[in-house]
């Protein structure tokens, strides 16, 4: 029976220890609910994204069905949710198959990114030198250009400006994985670099433990106990950076993926002539995808802050205090 407990015991420990479950239950007040709002909305264009063959009634490059082609420009109603493109495309349907093309192109950049920034950081760091110097220049310099202005370049180099559905998901996520490996690199390389003077590294050195074990068992877990926290704040800028190429005309073609920068640029002309839902729903769902990223991201980065949890275990036991007078 106490076996029993001490297992139960320990389930319950290990799921609260889990990854927003536990700054769930550190969180308090305000920064509980904005929590708690960014991840319902990221969980909803998550769902959206996995389910869009289900939740969308037509096909993202679809003009027609059974009972004729699909009116231009019809405003929402029974037929089409959401009405209708200049392109006779059903907004509804491509708003929903865009958050899948968005997020694939985020989890590309973002993996691609962290992968490279982790790799270049921890050999930066632990073996220092001229790789280090050269690697700390290249950096700064890529550092200095803009995120939109390099994805425009790399699209234009990878596919002309025009790509398909793999081509401008591709060229969007090498131009993130491009802006953001510095990011990375630089808060991987500074922990390395501050980790190899700890004792429990030079421990491993004496006993002849090779570099790669090193670096694999003793400094990567130590080196990146903060990169979650700039994850979540550099999606939402990769979101913009994708919805930035669309709209310029350097994104995906509507025939080939849909993209809500490519359905704002086509929607320009439609504000003019009082046609407000081709573009009122794309640019919606780009400022709650990026609104619900932020919100995490601002919220795991203040339940980092050590000064708020202290601030926190200083209130919680006077309140209680204060309950507990007669």
């Amino acid at each position: 029976m106490a076996e029993t407990v001490v297992h139960g015991t320990s389930a319950e420990s290990r799921w609260k220890k889990l990854p927003l479950v536990w700054q769930l239950r550190q969180s308090v007040g305000l920064q509980r609910g904005m929590l708690v709002a960014g991840l319902v909305l990221c969980v909803m264009f998550v769902v959206m994204a996995v389910l869009a063959p289900v939740i969308a009634p037509y096909s993202y490059n679809q003009l027609s069905d059974e009972s004729g082609s699909f009116s231009r420009q019809a405003p929402p109603g029974d037929g089409h949710l959401w009405g209708t493109t200049v392109g006779g495309y059903d907004v509804f349907s491509r708003v929903v198959w865009g958050a899948q093309t968005a997020l694939t192109t985020v989890v590309i950049g973002i993996v691609a990114s962290i992968f490279l920034g982790i790799l270049l950081g921890l050999v930066s760091g632990y073996l220092g030198g001229w790789l280090d110097r050269v690697l700390v220049t290249i950096a700064d310099a890529i550092y200095a250009f803009p995120t939109l202005l390099l994805a425009i370049v790399i699209s234009i180099i990878i596919s002309g400006g025009q790509s398909s559905r793999l081509g401008g998901i591709m060229s969007a996520a090498l131009s993130i994985t491009v802006v953001f490996v510095p990011q990375y690199f630089r808060v991987v390389r500074a922990e390395t670099v501050r980790l190899k003077a700890e004792p429990f590294v030079e421990s491993a050195q004496v006993i002849g433990a090779s570099t790669v074990r090193i670096l694999s068992r003793h400094v990567l877990r130590n080196a990146t106990r903060s990169l979650p926290l700039i994850v979540t704040l550099n999606a939402s800028e990769a979101i913009l950076t994708l919805a930035g190429l669309g709209f310029l005309g350097f994104g995906i073609v509507p025939t080939a993926a849909a993209e809500w920068g490519y359905d704002l640029n086509r929607a320009i002309a439609d504000v003019a002539s009082g046609i407000w839902w081709t573009g009122v729903f794309p640019g919606i769902a780009i400022v709650l995808l990026v609104l619900g990223i932020t919100l995490v991201g601002e919220s795991l980065n203040d339940l980092s802050d050590p000064r708020l949890r202290i601030r926190r275990r200083v209130t919680a036991p006077a309140a209680a205090a204060v309950e507990v007078r007669p």
